[in-house]
Order: structure tokens, then C-alpha cells, then sequence
């Protein structure tokens, strides 16, 4: 399996390729800007894109859903309770004095438990809403991907429209935590973190 990930826009958002090495099929996860770095990348890598999948809806994360979509052709995933957001993208980063294009409708939306395949890979589908109602995590083979849900010694925040605290902590506690303490954790700013290093020390979940 091949993983690269890219810091992109202003907000420094991660975004990540997760790469087949045998078929040279890929995902994007969270093109939110740079959309020719991303695929400089990805034509270094030799791999074709089969998915642009959003862990939520947010523009840092998205905001290159349009360029990506039309360089590659590759299917836009995103949970169906975030999937509004893609249409408001330019008004919203607007307000923070940013700008961006609006994004393509989805060409499928995932929920809890769906499986996405491609070449001899899958990512498990783990719905974590907090930071958003549809905010979603990727898991595959000991590694996981987790948006804006949680960062290494901190948690995605609450008080953007549709977030909750109460909500976002019982994703962590129940969703995320409950995969291992090896997994590796790799957020959607910042750097990457392990669950075991998460359930031990993050001051906003305690050793629980």
C-alpha cells in the first residue's frame, strides 16, 4: 500500500493518496487545494485515480473536489448528511476571506459500514459525526483516516453549523478507539498520531 500525504490551501489541511501497488488504482482523500501538486504526485507515482473521497464537507477539504474531478474523471464520495455542503463551497471560505470553487455533486455517498474498493485494497467506511453530521473515518489494514475528528493531543472542533461536542467525543470513544491502539492515526491537519498514544494522553479524552 502506498500512502502520501500532502499539506494543501492555507489552512494546511492533509490531504492523502492511498495507492494500490499492484494495479496502481487510488484514492484522494481530502483534495481540499493544490490540485496540480496532488497530481504531480500522483503522476510521480504512476497511479490512477478510481475515487475523490471526502471524510466531511468542509471547503479546506474539498475545495479542489472540481479540478480533481475534471483531471481524473474519478468519482466524488462523500457521507450523504455532508453532502450539501459541496454546493456552498465559494460563499462559505468567502466568509474567512478565502476563495474556491464549488464542488460537483456526489457521484455516490457512503455510510457506516460501506466498503470501497480498489485494486487489491478496501477502505471501511466509519461514520464519526461531531465536527460534522457526516463526518466520516477510512479504515484499512491497521491504518486510518480521520478528518477533522481527531488530532494528534487535540479533537476536530464543535462550533461550526451541525457540530456537537457530546457527539464528536462518543465518535472518538466508540468508533475510533475501539480499532487497536496500533493503528495509526493520520488527521486532517497535522501530524500523525496512534490511537494508543491517543487513549493515553489526549487531554480531551483521558485513559479511558
Amino acid at each position: 500500500m502506498i500512502i502520501k500525504e500532502m499539506a494543501v490551501g492555507p489552512m494546511m489541511a492533509n490531504c492523502f493518496i492511498v495507492g494500490c501497488d499492484e494495479t496502481k488504482d487510488a484514492v484522494v482523500i481530502d483534495p481540499g487545494d493544490d490540485t496540480d501538486r496532488i497530481l504531480l504526485a500522483l503522476a510521480g507515482l504512476a497511479l490512477k485515480v478510481k475515487y475523490i473521497i471526502n471524510t466531511h464537507g468542509h471547503f479546506d477539504h474539498v475545495g479542489g473536489n472540481k479540478k480533481m474531478k475534471a483531471a481524473t474523471g474519478a468519482d466524488i464520495l462523500i457521507h450523504p448528511l455532508d453532502a450539501h455542503m459541496l454546493g456552498t463551497l465559494a460563499s462559505t471560505a468567502d466568509a474567512w476571506g478565502l476563495s474556491t470553487d464549488d464542488s460537483p455533486p456526489p457521484d455516490r455517498t457512503v455510510v457506516d459500514g460501506d466498503r470501497i474498493d480498489f485494486g487489491t485494497l478496501a477502505l471501511t467506511v466509519i461514520h464519526t459525526p461531531g465536527h460534522s453530521p457526516g463526518g466520516i473515518a477510512l479504515y484499512t489494514d491497521g491504518n486510518v483516516f480521520v478528518g477533522d475528528t481527531l488530532f494528534a493531543g487535540s479533537i476536530g472542533r464543535t462550533d461550526f453549523p451541525g457540530g456537537d461536542y457530546e457527539t464528536l467525543i462518543s465518535s472518538i470513544r466508540n468508533k475510533l478507539f475501539v480499532l487497536g491502539d496500533d493503528v495509526r492515526v493520520f488527521t486532517g491537519h497535522g501530524p500523525e498520531t496512534t490511537i494508543g498514544r491517543e487513549r493515553q494522553f489526549n487531554p480531551f479524552l483521558g485513559q479511558k
